[in-house]
């Protein structure tokens, strides 16, 4: 079952949400970016936060048939890249989301209130 880049975006927030992940922001990159429709960015406290989020946001696209494309980071679990097509999430550990600020890298971005 092939989903769109709205329900997705909601899958993943709710995901990262259920695992009492911080700052949760999307960001809808139409129109900025050919890369994705949005980005989601939170983070952790702690690497077992940081997997624990990245595995139920993988574990709810699979269920409803969005394809997750690739992981990269899980193993050290500082900065999670979950591709989901016209989805992208990254989770952070918290320091290394202070430390690159990915928002500020995308400000010409609009802030997706609630999905």
């Amino acid at each position: 079952m092939n989903q769109t880049p709205e329900h997705v975006l909601s899958l993943v927030v709710d995901a990262a949400e259920d695992k009492k992940a911080y700052d949760v922001v999307a960001l809808d990159l139409k129109g900025v970016s050919l890369i994705a429709d949005y980005f989601v960015i939170c983070h952790g406290n702690s690497e077992t936060q940081v997997q624990a989020i990245v595995n139920e946001a993988r574990k709810r696209a699979e269920e409803t048939g969005a394809r997750v494309r690739g992981i990269e980071g899980l193993d050290t679990a500082r900065w999670v890249l979950v591709d989901i097509g016209d989805v992208v999430m990254h989770v952070f550990h918290r320091d290394d989301r202070e430390y690159y600020n990915i928002e500020r890298l995308w400000s010409d971005a609009k802030v997706v209130e609630r999905v």
